[in-house]
C-alpha cells in the first residue's frame, strides 16, 4: 500500500493528515511549543503510528506552514494558501470563498475557474487579526479556549471593543471585567471585534459562491455566528476545520504522483 502525508506546522499547533487513494486514514494533532522541528518530527511518529503504516511506505509528504522550513524529514513544502485550497475542494467542492483563522493571522480566499486560486489576502501582523486574540482573551478571563464560544452564545449586550490592537484589547478586557461587565458579554464583543476585520478581508477578495471557514477559528463556535451576521450568510465548517490545510498539503502529495 501507497499513502501520503500532509503535515500543516502551525504557530500554535501541528496537524497531520494521511491519505491513500484520496480517502483520508488518520488525522493527528500535537502542540508546537517552541521548537517547531521536534514539533514536526513528534507529529509524523505519532501520525504514523497512530495510522499504523510505515515511513516506508508513504510516497510523499508536503509540509506547510509557518514552522515547514524546520521539518527534520524530507519533504516538500508548499504554500499554506494553497494547501487550504486543495483541502476545502477535497472535502466541500461547492466552496468559493474561504475565511481562514489561524493562531498567527487569518487568510481570505477566492477560488476561481476549475479550482484555481484568483485572490487572497492575509491578515495584517497583528494578533487581534487571527485566533492569538482568543487566547490572549481567555487567558486574561481565566478560562479554558474550548468555552469561550458556548459562553459568548449567552451575551445579551455585547461590548464594543474600542482598539484594534491585541495588546490594548488585552488591557481594555481587564478593565472590563473590573467595571462588573459579564464574562459572556466580554467575550461576544471580542467575537464581534475580530469578525470585523475578517469580513473586512473577505469583502477584499470578494465574496463568491459558497463560503467556508476554517482554521482553529472555525472551532469556536460563537466567533462562526458573529461572522455570519456581518457577512450575512451561512458559513459551512468542515467537521476538522483545523485540519484543513493539513488535508490539502496530503492530497497534494498524492497529486503530484
Amino acid at each position: 500500500m501507497v499513502w501520503y502525508v500532509g503535515v500543516d506546522v502551525g504557530s500554535v499547533a501541528t496537524k497531520g493528515v494521511v491519505v491513500r487513494d484520496g480517502d483520508i486514514n488518520c488525522y493527528h494533532l500535537v502542540p508546537s511549543g517552541f521548537h517547531y522541528g521536534d514539533a514536526a518530527n513528534r507529529l509524523l511518529r505519532e501520525l504514523l503510528e497512530k495510522a499504523d503504516v510505515s515511513l516506508d511506505d508513504v510516497d510523499g509528504i508536503v509540509t506547510t506552514g509557518s514552522g515547514a522550513g524546520n521539518a527534520g524529514f524530507k519533504s516538500r513544502q508548499v504554500s499554506e494558501i494553497l494547501c487550504c485550497v486543495r483541502g476545502i475542494q477535497a472535502i466541500l467542492p461547492t466552496v468559493r470563498t474561504i475565511i481562514s483563522v489561524g493562531g498567527q493571522s487569518s487568510q481570505a480566499i477566492r477560488i476561481g475557474e476549475y479550482g484555481r486560486m484568483a485572490d487572497f489576502v492575509i491578515s495584517e501582523k497583528c494578533a487581534a487579526g487571527s485566533a492569538r486574540f482568543l487566547q490572549v482573551i481567555a487567558n486574561v478571563l481565566r478560562i479554558n479556549l474550548a468555552d469561550i464560544g458556548p459562553l459568548s452564545l449567552k451575551s445579551s449586550s455585547p461590548i464594543t471593543f474600542s482598539t484594534g490592537c491585541a495588546v490594548f484589547g488585552e488591557t481594555e478586557a481587564i478593565t472590563r471585567v473590573a467595571e462588573g461587565f459579564s464574562v459572556e458579554d466580554i467575550l461576544a464583543g471580542v467575537h464581534e471585534s475580530l469578525a470585523n476585520k475578517l469580513s473586512s478581508l473577505a469583502a477584499k477578495v470578494g465574496l463568491e459562491g459558497d463560503c467556508a471557514i476554517c482554521g482553529g477559528g472555525g472551532l469556536d463556535v460563537g466567533l462562526v455566528k458573529s461572522l455570519e451576521e456581518k457577512l450575512g450568510r451561512t458559513l459551512l465548517v468542515p467537521d476538522r476545520p483545523q485540519h484543513v490545510t493539513a488535508l490539502g498539503a496530503a492530497v497534494l502529495a498524492q497529486d503530484r504522483k
